[in-house]
């Protein structure tokens, strides 16, 4: 099954026939043009952030900062989005990383971000030796607090990329963190589990597997949630196995999924498309979640082919690199 077809909500591939379709899935995915590609991509991005993985790890935190409003030594890519929205521009975005990884796996996404003129992204490093979803929930509560405190905006926005979008999502509904997050945007991250997860047993990867305990608990109604979220998940992602379990179905929540053809796990955060959508999003947002101030202007052509929704708030997107 590719994203242009309709997805399975329950994310639930049993038994021996469920485990060929998975595979008959991935195949199908990488077996085009498109996924050929993006496995080659994957392959070059992940050499490339295992050298700068070190570097990732100085310091537990980074932050990019415009200081004050002055526009006059801004390029015009950046300047756009502060003439049209400053509030937008400004708002503090914090970008978590996801399991055994670090803040340097954002290195293209924070660069594009600041080309696009948001104005303060930070970026923290938590340990990796979490064991517990829960608990790096609640130390992530603690980061988006400090930013609140510091910055005077009630509202930030998250970039979860993996497991550290299914941090932010249980920090969001189940810790009360949407009275301080306005859109928390997800990056393969695991909604509905990762069969992956049966490769190691501790007590991390037993809360990653689909039907665990934490996953029954973020299935859980979510009452008057205040937060957007943007989730980005992939046909040839080989960490979210069924690849269609990063996609967040639940019906208190207001979701907008995009289904991306050929992007690899690793690719996710420095897929233009992706970097291009979220800064289009991150710009303004209304109720239904539809962007209705385009302040980002595209550094390159998108040259994508979206296709028709597939149920409330998903579309499918071949993107560019």
């Amino acid at each position: 099954m590719t994203p242009r077809q309709a997805g399975n909500p329950t994310g639930a591939a049993k038994g021996p026939r469920g485990f060929l379709a998975t595979v008959g899935e991935i195949a199908g995915a990488l077996l085009t043009p498109t996924g050929l590609a993006g496995a080659a991509l994957e392959t070059s991005w992940m050499g490339l952030h295992l050298g700068l993985y070190p570097l990732g790890l100085v310091g537990s935190r980074a932050s990019d900062r415009r200081q004050g409003y002055r526009l006059g030594h801004l390029p015009p890519s950046q300047r756009g989005l502060a003439i049209q929205n400053v509030e937008a521009a400004e708002t503090p975005i914090l970008l978590v990383h996801g399991m055994v990884d670090n803040r340097s796996i954002f290195t293209v996404l924070r660069r594009g971000l600041v080309r696009r003129g948001f104005g303060r992204i930070e970026t923290i490093n938590y340990s990796i030796f979490t064991g517990d979803v829960r608990a790096a929930a609640a130390d992530l509560g603690a980061e988006v607090e400090r930013i609140v405190e510091e910055t005077g905006y009630e509202r930030i926005h998250v970039i979860g990329h993996s497991m550290g979008g299914l941090i932010a999502r249980y920090y969001v509904t189940r810790l009360g963190g949407d009275q301080h997050v306005h859109t928390l945007v997800t990056l393969g991250t695991p909604h509905q589990g990762s069969y992956l997860a049966y490769t190691w047993n501790n007590g991390l990867t037993r809360q990653l597997r689909p039907g665990s305990a934490l996953m029954d608990e973020l299935a859980a109604p979510v009452h008057d949630c205040q937060t957007r979220f943007l989730v980005y998940w992939s046909d040839l992602d080989q960490v979210v196995v069924p690849q269609r379990n990063a996609a967040l179905h639940h019906d208190d929540l207001n979701v907008h999924n995009i289904a991306l053809h050929g992007v690899g796990h690793m690719s996710l955060p420095i897929t233009s498309s992706v970097v291009h959508g979220i800064s289009t999003a991150l710009a303004h947002l209304d109720t239904s979640g539809a962007t209705i101030t385009p302040g980002v202007s595209s550094l390159r052509d998108r040259r994508t082919t979206p296709t028709a929704r597939r149920g409330a708030g998903e579309v499918s997107v071949t993107p560019t690199r």
